[in-house]
């Protein structure tokens, strides 16, 4: 972090974990927009709120954070976050050399993860929410593909092999 106004160190005052969470993410998030034009956390919140338990919240909440910001795994630690959670932060960040296929069938083995990105794919594919932009048709129709199919694979209605052969056409290079 390079920003003495989010020293992670600062955030341990904070006693309860969720509010933890909700303070670090407000302020990692600050000013980001997503494809629609909405602020960032209105999706953070909304995937936070369809999940229960306070570690699961957490997981819900942060789920972008080590992807979409200059926060570390290192600095979740140092703000009084939980091993637990931390992890499951971790293998929700999607790294450049992972395919999509590969990131989701990692994280589908942590039980915190998986329903963390089942949260949050119901909400990037509501369809309200849906961005299907005139000028980024592909992409868009491709994202939403992927999202449904890593929801049935999430959700145990197809074997891991199927996911993998079905998810083919949709690895390119378009990054979630």
């Amino acid at each position: 972090m390079t920003s003495p106004l989010a020293d992670p160190s600062r955030y341990r005052s904070i006693q309860c974990p969720e509010e933890r969470a909700i303070a670090i993410a407000v302020a990692a998030h600050q000013g980001q927009r997503d494809k629609a034009g909405e602020p960032f956390i209105y999706h953070l919140f909304r995937v936070m709120l369809s999940v229960e338990g306070p570690a699961l919240r957490q997981v819900a909440l942060l789920h972008d954070l080590l992807e979409d910001t200059t926060w570390t795994a290192v600095d979740l630690s140092i703000a009084g976050l939980s091993q637990e959670v931390i992890r499951a932060i971790e293998l929700l960040t999607r790294q450049p050399s992972d395919s999509y296929t590969e990131y989701v069938v990692r994280l589908s083995k942590n039980t915190y993860a998986k329903a963390s990105k089942l949260a949050d794919l119901n909400d990037n594919y509501r369809l309200d929410r849906v961005a299907f932009r005139a000028a980024h048709e592909t992409e868009d129709s491709q994202r939403i593909a992927r999202y449904i199919l890593s929801h049935d694979f999430l959700c145990d209605r197809m074997p891991e092999a199927e996911y993998r052969k079905r998810m083919t056409p949709y690895e390119d290079e378009i990054k979630l």
